[in-house]
């Protein structure tokens, strides 16, 4: 069941069907150069991040990172969600893309979609995002979508800072 369909997207759940894609695009270099390298190489440990990622997320949150698929062929093509981080008061939005599929407007299309949703199911009042601060693909993307930069944070304890963006809903 989708959580919200676009112009030419489904966004949907991921399940435990998703493992060759999430093993393909947590494998990606530019997954692991501008995310980080999650460790997932089988199939079984596909099978482990969903479950005890996005799965356990929906939950225990009510959302997560959700499957980006074409309309029309059901070709996944990348994630996008809002991920629910202890150390933020807010949400962080969060997404990845294969490369094939990168620069056609497809991440800004479904980031607006899950924004749309976050707003209605959720209630949200403020979304955050956080990005390595040479991202300029994904800041320009974060600006296209309203978000406005605020300042630098680190993640747990990994000491490398992050650009951190807000997005406030209109009321």
């Amino acid at each position: 069941m989708p959580i919200q369909e676009t112009e030419r997207l489904i966004i949907r759940p991921f399940d435990l069907g998703d493992c060759d894609f999430i093993l393909r695009l947590l494998n990606e270099p530019s997954f692991i150069e501008n995310i980080a390298d999650r460790g997932v190489r089988t199939q079984e440990q596909a099978a482990a991040y969903l479950a005890q990622g996005p799965l356990a997320s929906y939950r225990t949150q009510g959302h997560g990172l959700f499957r980006v698929e074409l309309k029309g062929s059901g070709l996944a093509i990348g994630m996008c969600g809002l991920l629910k981080r202890e150390q933020f008061a807010d949400v962080d939005l969060g997404y990845a893309f294969l490369p094939e599929h990168c620069g056609r407007g497809y991440a800004t299309e479904a980031a607006a979609g899950v924004l749309a949703w976050g707003r209605a199911a959720l209630g949200l009042a403020r979304v955050i995002a956080v990005l390595h601060p040479g991202n300029a693909r994904s800041a320009a993307l974060l600006t296209r979508l309203g978000f406005t930069p605020a300042g630098l944070v680190a993640l747990g304890d990994d000491p490398q800072l992050l650009a951190r963006f807000e997005y406030r809903f209109a009321n």
